[in-house]
């Protein structure tokens, strides 16, 4: 990845926060708003989002009469971030050149 090819999943901070919080496990909705702090509105703006460029899947099973949503990062998802992650670190600690 390139600076100039950062995908767009990675211009928006909440994006950022909900892509970072999936690395370890899957999600609630409720735990990833509790997590993000974000607003639902915009939270489910932005999950729809990344869902839709394979950043994540979600699962709805009903439980006790009320819809639950599970979100997990996918394979793409994960090598997108860590190559995100990849290049603002040669950002950061560029090469020594001598």
């Amino acid at each position: 990845m390139k600076i100039n090819d950062i995908p767009e999943a990675f211009s928006v901070t909440l994006r950022l926060k909900i892509l970072s919080c999936l690395i370890t496990d899957s999600k609630t909705f409720n735990e990833v708003l509790d997590i993000t702090g974000a607003t639902k509105g915009n939270l489910s703006t932005q999950l729809l989002k990344l869902e839709n460029w394979g950043y994540l899947t979600s699962c709805k099973r009903i439980e006790n009469r009320k819809t639950k949503t599970t979100y997990t990062i996918t394979t793409f998802g994960l090598r997108q971030f860590e190559e995100y992650v990849n290049l603002l670190q040669r950002i950061l600690n560029p090469p020594f050149e001598s």
